[in-house]
């Protein structure tokens, strides 16, 4: 039971942080860059944010976004995390769907624990593999984004990427390492009676 209740919260985990990880991706406000104070770069219009995709100005009632499309004079880092996001996003919809099969409450016919086993193994394993992607994409990004301008602080996509990466690393952990063995797992907690019982008397089994 407990071994079932650590796949489940490692699931849970893993699947909230690819949720952080694809919404971190698609959005651009990675740093906020100004070289003077926030006050100031308002009133000049030089309040900016910079993400995979584009690069903004925030000023009083305007977002204005001018897309990155130029893959040629992009900066070596944008173009690695930018791959590296993907990645990981992508990384998120295999592992996602093989954690799902092996779920406790669905069942494939009468497939044996052992390879439900190796499915959940190789879906933490995706999982890890997704959060080091984004690990590695949300510290290079910030760090060679402040060589190039003044970063005056983080955007919600980088905290997003963070805690998504996070409980990716987490739950992807919990999977690996804590949910049982290749004889136990998905073993059923009741087994079913035969004899003078009832054939729908159900008897507990080990817990």
């Amino acid at each position: 039971m407990v071994a079932t209740c650590l796949h489940l919260a490692g699931f849970v985990c893993s699947f909230v942080g690819w949720i952080g990880v694809v919404v971190a991706t698609a959005t651009n406000d990675w740093v906020v860059t100004c070289g003077y104070t926030i006050t100031t770069c308002r009133k000049m219009d030089e309040l900016g944010s910079k993400g995979l995709w584009a690069d903004c100005v925030m000023a009083t009632g305007l977002y204005h976004c001018k897309p990155l499309v130029d893959i040629l004079i992009l900066p070596g880092y944008v173009q690695a995390c930018r791959a590296l996001m993907i990645a990981a996003s992508v990384l998120g919809l295999p592992a996602i769907f093989l954690l799902i099969t092996v779920l406790p409450c669905i069942r494939m016919g009468h497939e044996p624990g052992a390879a439900k086993y190796r499915r959940s193994q190789l879906g933490g394993i995706l999982i890890i593999l997704l959060a080091m992607c984004g690990v590695v994409a949300t510290i290079w990004f910030p760090v060679c984004a402040h060589r190039e301008t003044t970063i005056m602080s983080f955007g919600y996509s980088l905290y997003t990427g963070w805690i998504g990466s996070s409980l990716c690393l987490f739950g992807g952990c919990v999977i690996v390492c804590c949910s049982g063995d290749a004889q136990t797992f998905g073993e059923n907690r009741f087994y079913y009676g035969s004899g003078s019982s009832s054939p729908t008397h159900a008897k507990s089994a080990h817990v």
